[in-house]
């Protein structure tokens, strides 16, 4: 395969027919490392939003349990990419997902933009960071797989395209950004978490330089400090480093799911994707909400927890 084979394979697809497999070669073959840090990223933003991070701030899970919070999250969204809306692993994931949110009052418009920043923000960081930027059909593909997505978890007044995304994003955080102590608290526990990925000694640079993929008006509705003009061209150019360091590597020829990825951490006997999430009761909650029978765990670490969805590729070449 050479370098360009993933790329050439997608332009001969239809972006509105064929856009789960566009969308799964895009983050599983040409950008796993940067769609993972993208959609941290996305994440991160909504917390900015004050009915949004101060709802997540009152559950306690993103303070309290934030590694599970961002396993959980990661592996229903995985089970998704990795086997689509009609397989019933899919349909699970999204049933968890709207169990979880249909528990709480959360209104369609916060829905809608938390839907757009997670296709806005990975195109906009490989834009800055990759190492090609998304072609057209890749953006297109994009928007048609969170309009799917989002239909399923019943949101209405989805943006058709990837501009109407795009604006949809930048309209609703210049009218919502803003300071709310919980929503700070939980951008606080969320750079906490990604800091203890890295060795000790390490961890209070990778916390410190996190400040520096945040722009302005992000920093400011958590009132973090500017990290000033040296780290901020630091942490960025060395992104930028390896995105062309990583043009010059052979093409990935088998998926990488979030489930392979080191930083998840929680499940080292696997998991069952019916069980992911959390079952909320109680105050504050919509309906209180029974678990059904456990499934039986399939045995093993993530990495293994299932077959994956062959993905093919293109024609190969010596």
């Amino acid at each position: 395969m050479r370098r360009y084979d993933w790329l050439r394979e997608i332009q001969r697809l239809d972006p509105e027919r064929d856009f789960l497999r566009i969308y799964r070669i895009t983050a599983t073959h040409e950008f796993p490392w940067d769609i993972t840090r993208a959609l941290e990223l996305a994440l991160f933003r909504t917390y900015a939003v004050p009915s949004v991070g101060g709802l997540l701030a009152r559950t306690g899970e993103f303070t309290e349990r934030t590694q599970k919070r961002y396993d959980d999250t990661a592996l229903l969204l995985d089970a998704v990419l990795e086997h689509g809306f009609a397989d019933a692993r899919g349909r699970t994931a999204i049933r968890r997902m709207n169990q979880m949110h249909g528990s709480y009052d959360i209104t369609n418009d916060d829905m809608r933009y938390v839907l757009s920043t997670f296709v806005v923000v990975p195109k906009r960081w490989l834009d800055a960071y990759g190492w090609r930027r998304l072609c057209e059909h890749e953006k297109q593909a994009s928007a048609q797989y969170f309009r799917t997505l989002g239909r399923h978890m019943g949101i209405t007044g989805i943006p058709a395209t990837y501009g109407d995304f795009e604006r949809c994003l930048d309209q609703y955080e210049a009218a919502n950004f803003g300071w709310d102590e919980g929503g700070r608290s939980v951008a606080d526990a969320t750079r906490e978490l990604m800091a203890s990925w890295y060795p000790r000694p390490f961890a209070p640079l990778a916390k410190a330089a996190s400040l520096a993929l945040l722009d302005a008006p992000l920093r400011r509705a958590f009132r973090y400090p500017d990290p000033g003009p040296l780290v901020t061209a630091t942490v960025r150019g060395a992104l930028r480093l390896r995105g062309r360091a990583v043009r010059l590597l052979p093409p990935r020829r088998q998926p990488h799911y979030a489930r392979q990825n080191s930083q998840i951490k929680g499940y080292p006997l696997g998991y069952a994707v019916a069980e992911l999430g959390t079952f909320p009761t109680g105050p504050g909650t919509r309906t209180p909400r029974s678990r059904t029978a456990r499934p039986a765990l399939t045995p093993g670490c993530p990495l293994n927890h299932a077959k994956p969805t062959p993905t093919a590729g293109p024609p190969q070449r010596d």
